[in-house]
Order: C-alpha cells, then sequence, then structure tokens
C-alpha cells in the first residue's frame, strides 16, 4: 500500500534511482522539493533539462563540456606534453583543486574490469592512443588505486611505454580502494609530487 500519493510516490522512486541515494534520503529531497518555491523548482528542472542536452566530451581530454575543448584544454600556458589520464571527469577536478598542475587531461570513463565485461575497447583509450602521436613527453597514470585502476595502469603503460614516452603512477598514500574523488587536496598533491615512473 502507498503511503504517498502516485506524483509523490513517484518523484521518490525517481530520487532513489540516483547513486547513493537510498529511499529514506530520497523521501527527505522529494519534500524539500515540494516545498521549494516554484522559481527554484523551475531552475533545477532547467539546470538537469540543460546539463543533460547541452553537455558533450572536450574534443581533446575527454571530460564533460559545453563547448568544443573545454576550459583545461583552451587555456593558454598549459603543458599539451604532460598528460595525466584519470578514470572520471570527478578525478580530473580532484586534481585541479591542487591547484599544482599544470599540465592537461585525459578522462578515460571508465577503468578495465573483467568482472563487469569492461575491456579496453570500453573506455576511451584509442582516444589516448591518437593523442600520444603528437608532442607528449610523459603520461600520468592517476587512475584509483582499485584493483580495476591497477589493471588499467598497467595496461597502458604496456601500451604506450613502447612508443618511447615516459610513462609514471601517482606515488601510493591514496588508500587502495579509495576513489580520487574523496581524497583531500594534500594526500593528492603528495600522490602526484611522489610519482614513479612504470
Amino acid at each position: 500500500m502507498d503511503h504517498y500519493s502516485s506524483q509523490i510516490s513517484k518523484l521518490i522512486e525517481e530520487l532513489s534511482r540516483l547513486p547513493g541515494i537510498g529511499v529514506k534520503t530520497a523521501q527527505r529531497l522529494a519534500f524539500h522539493i515540494i516545498n521549494m518555491p516554484q522559481e527554484q523548482v523551475t531552475a533545477l528542472s532547467n539546470a538537469i533539462t540543460d546539463a543533460k542536452n547541452n553537455l558533450k566530451y572536450c574534443r581533446e581530454c575527454l571530460t564533460l563540456t559545453d563547448k568544443e575543448l573545454c576550459p583545461i584544454c583552451s587555456a593558454p600556458g598549459r603543458n599539451k606534453g604532460l598528460i595525466m589520464v584519470v578514470e572520471n571527469p570527478r578525478d580530473l577536478v580532484a586534481y585541479e583543486k591542487t591547484g599544482k598542475f599544470n599540465g592537461v587531461y585525459h578522462v578515460l570513463h571508465g577503468a578495465i574490469s573483467p568482472m563487469l565485461g569492461i575491456g579496453p575497447t570500453d573506455i576511451k583509450l584509442k582516444e589516448l592512443m591518437h593523442r600520444l602521436q603528437g608532442d607528449v613527453e610523459e603520461v600520468i597514470i592517476a587512475t584509483n588505486s582499485s584493483l580495476e585502476g591497477e589493471a588499467t595502469a598497467m595496461y597502458l603503460s604496456k601500451l604506450i611505454k613502447p612508443a618511447g614516452i615516459k610513462v609514471s603512477r601517482i606515488a601510493s598514500g591514496i588508500p587502495v580502494g579509495g576513489d580520487l574523488e574523496y581524497i583531500d587536496e594534500v594526500t593528492l598533491l603528495r600522490a602526484l609530487e611522489g610519482r614513479v615512473e612504470l
């Protein structure tokens, strides 16, 4: 038996489909949204629709952007010969918050995971290899310290090294199983500064 009207139940159901949102949190969010002023609800709805309709991959690094090139790839003064490879756009943002990396990024949009049926062709490796045909001096592999992240790092190293490009991995200090987006800036900076060549 539903305790709420069909409209509220539908809103709770849709919110609970979001990652990390359980039924209780979805209920709190639903009632918060219902009690928001109409202009805020419209602004939220428009922001979701606009993001879904207008975001695309950056032509260079494949992060999400609403332009042809993201702000990092289009910024003058970035070292295009130094590419940091990350699993997702949230990891890119985590490193940008340190304010100490002046290179560019490549977003894989995943990691190799045979258990989940994700192979090298399911992530943005082909695009990375295409970028490496340019004037690239070093590739820093900054995948997560998980089994999938380590597998991806080793695969990338074996793929890139024959091209004569220096390949390094961010240093330990990030806990195994930890996601970069949840690590503080100091730990991320230490991991970047202590990276080792693979």
